[in-house]
């Protein structure tokens, strides 16, 4: 009973969660289309190297604490009262730093528009640590609806003042606008929907606690962001705007899918792993599923978009964006490889063995950062490139501590997703295969969407997928 429960409430939460994910990032994917259209490379290029620091703020305000909440066993009004003055006494240091460093920080980039603009944006680390908060109560709860609720509102309400202040000519305070209403917005509906407010309570021992496991998933968090927007970084320094704006349009496409499912796949396994900790067989089970079905899905949406790039682009973004498109398909390489990184963390994670979450971290990057400076030389598809070769890479490192803790080791786990992987590499080459049969950018994309779900779809049925099975028979339980 208690198997079948937890399995509801699994399902339940990716259901929500891929909703959510799905649904809002579809709205700003939208957004985005449209404020491409009407922006340039470089003012696309501009904001979203800004957006880079606040990112990056956004760790220190909304991962470690956010995450021990979560994963710790039992919670009261004094762990989440604590945890969120932790979050506004951070945010009020960092957006001090961030406000007195803006102008030196345009002057680095040759853009004296990033000051002021980098001062606005850096309110929402406010909103960020109510929202941390709001959200590890989300999570504990299995409520993934109110964060769908939440999301899809905030993401259509931001995307609207958005849309329309390009449209009367603001330029890049459009997008900048976007971003900042996104997250007022949904602080302010999780605020609604969310029955937590802060209260005056404080607990160092309960603080202690928290950090005590967070500090590790923090120092993580924050070498993960630093590094994942390093490459930004070194494109809006070392080349231009221009090429910043091209990086961020070839990297929105695959973000997108991997955020949806891999965010989804995170935010409802962790307190599911959690729950079964002490259970080691039945956590390495719901591991490998989680990494089994999850690269079912995200493997031929990745191989479908190397084949439908150029087409895609052209029709969505104009010729203006088609330098994004060899970048686009080496991102493609890379996303692909984020079930196994995100399972094997997460498991890690819900073990409550951060220090080793934390040691990963520092190996991996070290790898990676070796690989983004030999490739600095050599140009900016190069530097993509050996991105994507490198989160291959990482892939193995992600799954080595797996095979001690759970019994599930890398080999095992490229062995269970080598058939998603084979199947999507034949889809790959039967939908890319359509542009030299086919004439006009509208119909050889479609026509290439429809061989790649056919040509997929087919041999999953045809080869009787594990994945398959398992996901047809998830849909025929849930009708009942």
């Amino acid at each position: 009973m208690y198997q079948e429960n937890m399995k509801k409430k699994v399902l339940s939460g990716l259901f929500w969660k891929a909703m959510e994910n799905g649904g809002t990032q579809g709205i700003q994917f939208l957004v985005s289309v449209l404020l491409a259209r009407m922006l340039t490379p470089s003012e696309s290029g501009e904001v979203m190297l800004i957006m880079i620091f606040i990112s990056i703020g956004n760790v220190f305000v909304q991962s470690g604490v956010n995450t021990a909440l979560i994963q710790k066993y039992r919670v009261d009004e004094a762990d989440y009262s604590s945890a969120f003055y932790i979050s506004a006494a951070i945010a009020v240091i960092l957006y001090g730093v961030l406000f007195f460093c803006a102008p030196a920080i345009g002057a680095f980039y040759g853009q004296p528009v990033f000051s002021p603009v980098l001062r606005i944006l850096a309110v929402t680390l406010f909103f960020g640590a109510v929202t941390s908060v709001q959200s590890a109560v989300v999570a504990r709860n299995m409520e993934f609806r109110k964060l769908c609720m939440a999301s899809l509102s905030a993401a259509f309400g931001s995307g609207v003042i958005g849309v329309v202040m390009a449209a009367k000519g603001f330029g890049l305070w459009s997008l900048a606008m976007q971003q900042f209403f996104y997250s007022f917005f949904l602080m302010v509906v999780l605020g609604v929907l969310v029955k937590w407010r802060p209260r005056l309570l404080f607990s160092m021992d309960k603080a202690k606690g928290l950090f005590s496991y967070g500090w590790k998933i923090l120092c993580s968090g924050l070498i993960d962001t630093v590094f994942t927007n390093l490459y930004g970084l070194v494109i809006g320094k070392q080349y231009s705007s221009y090429m910043m704006g091209q990086y961020t349009r070839g990297n929105q496409f695959p973000a997108l899918i991997a955020n949806n499912l891999g965010a989804a796949i995170q935010s409802v396994m962790l307190p599911a792993f959690s729950a079964c900790q002490d259970d080691k067989e039945r956590l390495k089970s719901m591991v490998r599923r989680s990494i089994v079905t999850s690269s079912y899905l995200v493997f031929p949406m990745m191989a479908g978009l190397i084949a439908v790039a150029e087409p895609m682009v052209k029709l969505l973004l104009t010729d203006r964006y088609l330098p994004s498109v060899p970048m686009l398909r080496l991102l493609c390489v890379a996303y692909a490889t984020w079930p196994l990184h995100v399972a094997n963390l997460q498991a890690i994670n819900a073990l409550g063995r951060s220090e080793i979450f934390l040691k990963l971290e520092i190996v991996k990057k070290c790898v990676s950062v070796i690989a983004l400076i030999i490739s600095i030389p050599f140009g900016i598809y190069v530097m993509v490139g050996l991105r994507a070769v490198t989160d291959f890479v990482c892939t193995f490192i992600n799954a080595y501590p797996n095979k001690k803790l759970l019994d599930y080791s890398f080999s095992q786990q490229w062995k269970d997703v080598f058939p998603s992987l084979i199947l999507s590499a034949i889809m790959c080459g039967a939908a890319y295969g359509v542009q030299y049969i086919i004439e006009g950018t509208l119909l050889t994309l479609l026509v290439q969407i429809l061989v790649g779900v056919l040509v997929y779809g087919g041999l999953s049925w045809l080869f009787k997928l594990e994945s398959f099975v398992y996901l047809c028979a998830t849909v025929k339980n849930l009708k009942h």
